[in-house]
């Protein structure tokens, strides 16, 4: 059995290994991380062999961390990230490179129509009608987005949003508001069977879907990393939010994961106070006193019209993974407008959490 890892922020991790009577046998540790002293790689590989195969990743970084000699120094690696590789390789999860991902980037939407895509998507995904897709949203007028579970009236500000032109709408997926307009905001979702991300807890499946954007961001010289839960930040502040649903599979398909993300490019901060109602309890969690501080721009970290960074987001994941032009089908966009004009655009969606 093979599982591989790549720990967020760090190295990839390799773990070979039979599983025999219900227990770990033969097992391999490798990667491209660095690790001193030279045993260590030994003992680790000894402390995981004969362990038994319904250990959790809890219990499986335990028997690491007892067994590394004291003077041991990981770089890229940590007990959790081998224990991960270890849960992935018993549960035959796949890679990214297992697949032939197909991109999906059309103009301008409803941000109705947006939300129905993405559950259509996915759902073609989970029954194997479409590749993994990776689908950058275009906005056709200014929006307000809202969590799952999120009170529509503690989060909306009625008088502005109409002020202003904001279409208010709630997703399928939890987390919080966000405010986009067209050219303030990179939006995008990946639809995913759930084997890629098959012996990652809830929480580790958000980091490493979005480790990819970590990379491209780095690449246009910003430092960004991942913060649990749901949050992509730099040292200037918050840069994107990301939120995840899972889908059943249908008859003859497997699950799949909608995860979509939006990061701020150059948002009207004065516009989005009179939107939003962001609370005093949100910013002091964030450790700031202005909304203002909370989001800060790509524009400005990167000094690159968004256009490109996109260019660039998408030209980082096609040189990992690889990336073909796809588009929408006819039968999903009529589904996806039947279920916007159904679910998305209608006052009952919209305030099932008044």
């Amino acid at each position: 059995m093979h599982g591989e890892y790549k720990v967020p922020g760090g190295k990839l991790v390799v773990v070979d290994l039979e599983s025999d009577g219900g227990v770990l046998r033969d097992v391999r540790v490798a990667g491209d991380f660095f690790l001193e002293p030279d045993e260590a790689i030994e003992a680790i590989n000894a402390a995981l062999e004969g362990a038994p195969a319904l250990t959790d990743s809890a219990g499986l970084a335990a028997l690491v961390d007892a067994a590394l000699p004291p003077e041991t120094v990981m770089y890229g690696l940590t007990s959790q990230g081998i224990a991960v590789a270890v849960r992935r390789a018993l549960s035959r999860a796949t890679d990214w490179n297992d697949y032939d991902w197909q991109l999906i980037h059309d103009g301008p939407q409803p941000v109705a129509l947006h939300l129905a895509l993405d559950e259509v998507i996915t759902q073609e995904v989970a029954a194997g009608n479409r590749p993994p897709t990776l689908r950058v949203w275009e906005w056709s007028s200014p929006a307000v987005v809202i969590g799952s579970f999120q009170s529509l009236g503690n989060e909306v500000d009625p008088e502005g949003a109409e002020r202003h032109g904001v279409t208010v709408v709630r997703r399928v997926t939890g987390g919080g508001a966000m405010f986009m307009e067209a050219g303030n905001s990179i939006t995008y979702s990946l639809a995913v069977p759930s084997a890629l991300v098959e012996g990652l807890s809830f929480a580790d499946s958000y980091a490493y879907l979005d480790d990819w954007v970590l990379s491209a961001l780095g690449d246009m010289g910003i430092k960004a990393w991942y913060q649990p839960l749901n949050d992509i930040a730099t040292e200037a502040g918050k840069i994107a939010g990301a939120a995840q649903r899972r889908v059943a599979a249908p008859r003859g398909g497997a699950p799949a994961v909608l995860h979509h993300v939006t990061m701020a490019y150059d948002i009207d901060a004065d516009k989005m106070v009179e939107v939003l109602r962001i609370g005093k309890e949100k910013l002091s969690d964030k450790g700031t006193s202005s909304a203002k501080k909370r989001v800060d721009p790509l524009r400005r970290q990167t000094g690159l019209p968004r256009e490109t960074v996109i260019e660039r987001m998408v030209e980082s994941f096609r040189s990992r993974y690889g990336l073909a032009e796809g588009h929408v089908t006819e039968e999903e966009m009529a589904r996806a407008r039947e279920l916007a004009r159904t679910k998305f655009s209608t006052p009952e969606w919209t305030a099932r959490v008044p």
